[in-house]
């Protein structure tokens, strides 16, 4: 097994690659986690997106359309959750999984009526998203190697994670979402209207769940599968966990899973089972959730004592 090989400078942009969906799909809960809202129905609102933002671009020709289809598309599966949980009170686990087994039947009954193709649909029809080569870059080789030919998307969740952490801690509206998510009842006193705030942060969520799903199916690849976002929404809210809804440290979660799925996709190369490297990533996922609540109660633990002293 030659680690050079394995570990070389491409893995870098192969990690990013990798990470960038579930980047988008982390980012999606997150926002809706600062309100209080698991939002578990990320998986679902990804691939909803994923599938508009393919048939879009294979019926119109523009993937720019695509991909504004899918973010609306994302918006109206968010709003379902929203009103399914804020305005009929239902248990938020419930509804987004509902929304994910939604997801999963429509986009196959749509596959089979609106594209008449069933499991993968993949033409030369379909416009992806554009890659942006950096021809200035070819004097420098290592680093031409890990940035040169992103598409837009990748380049954007770079903007995206910056834009969010902005809001969160540097505007008034970000202060508001987390006074929502952390103590409903003053905000609510001091004028705040919280499930307007609540509507607001599950609307923006879908926006950008749609857009994980658009650059999951144009971007990191140019096809629409049955299932394709294959639990990278829940890794998306793994890592939200794991970078406790803080939107770079929720990023470098993500990276994590990235890295786990691009090494395992050079091992198989050098004869270790599919199957282990496809349980990789689930694995990680598993222990990154286990550390995070470990982490969690321990600090709860350590208020309530604090408390308990005072």
């Amino acid at each position: 097994m030659d680690l050079g090989k394995i570990f070389s400078v491409s893995l870098i942009y192969a990690t990013f690659r990798s990470a960038t969906p579930i980047i988008y799909a982390a980012l999606c809960a997150a926002i809706t986690q600062q309100a209080d809202i698991l939002n578990i129905g990320t998986e679902g609102i990804m691939l909803t997106g994923a599938f508009a933002a393919v048939a879009v671009s294979y019926l119109t020709g523009s993937w720019f359309l695509g991909v504004v289809v899918a973010m609306i598309a994302g918006l109206i599966m968010a709003m379902i959750m929203a009103v399914g949980h804020i305005r009929y009170k239902a248990e938020i686990c419930a509804i987004g999984m509902g929304i994910n087994l939604f997801a999963l039947a429509i986009t196959k009954f749509l596959l089979n009526s609106v594209l008449g193709k069933s499991g993968t649909f993949s033409e030369p029809g379909i416009i992806a998203i554009p890659r942006v080569s950096l021809p200035f870059l070819a004097k420098v080789p290592f680093l031409q190697e890990i940035f040169d030919n992103w598409c837009i998307t990748e380049w954007f969740v770079i903007v995206l994670i910056i834009l969010v952490w902005f809001v969160f801690y540097k505007t008034v509206w970000g202060l508001r979402l987390r006074a929502v998510g952390q103590f409903p009842m003053a905000a609510q006193t001091a004028g705040i209207n919280v499930n307007s705030m609540k509507y607001r942060a599950i609307a923006i969520s879908g926006l950008i769940g749609g857009l994980a799903g658009a650059h999951l199916s144009l971007g990191y690849s140019k096809m629409f599968t049955e299932n394709m976002t294959n639990a990278r929404g829940f890794m998306g809210v793994a890592a939200m966990y794991f970078g406790g809804a803080h939107p770079i440290l929720t990023a470098a979660g993500c990276l994590v899973f990235g890295l786990t799925d691009s090494i395992g996709a050079r091992l198989q190369a050098y004869g270790v089972p599919s199957q282990l490297v496809l349980l990789m990533p689930y694995v990680v996922t598993i222990i990154t959730l286990a550390v995070s609540m470990a982490s969690k109660m321990a600090r709860e633990k350590k208020k309530k004592s604090a408390l308990a002293k005072a």
